[in-house]
């Protein structure tokens, strides 16, 4: 099991794969990473030798914000909405979806416990 970054990546997936289990690295960066490095994207991650995990930890941390740093951008981005009371931010303080879902079925159950949602007023 190679360690890039600090994340332990599956050794016995394809690296096109592996990388994928970095934050913040899909299928797409992972193969522009692999072109990047010449490396082959069908080589199983334990494969890899101490040069071109150096290789990878260099390029990740040099050209891209992943892991730690993207988190806590993320966190940071999220704290921002909820400071200057914005609709997401208010929607990410109280547990709601925040990108117009609808929330009178399924919302609730997303996570922790049960978030109040108004129905419909009865009529007198």
């Amino acid at each position: 099991m190679p360690r890039v970054i600090g994340v332990d990546i599956p050794g016995n997936k394809r690296l096109v794969i592996s990388l994928t289990y970095i934050y913040g690295i899909g299928n797409a960066i992972s193969e522009e990473i692999i072109k990047k490095l010449s490396l082959d994207p069908d080589m199983r991650a334990h494969n890899l030798t101490d040069s071109d995990v150096v290789k990878l930890n260099a390029t990740l941390q040099s050209e891209y914000t992943v892991e730690g740093d993207l988190r806590r951008q993320v966190q940071n981005n999220i704290k921002r909405l909820i400071s200057i009371g914005s609709y997401r931010g208010m929607r990410h303080r109280i547990g709601l979806p925040t990108r117009g879902q609808r929330t009178r079925c399924n919302a609730r159950t997303r996570k922790g416990k049960k978030k109040t949602v108004a129905g419909k007023k009865k009529a007198i």
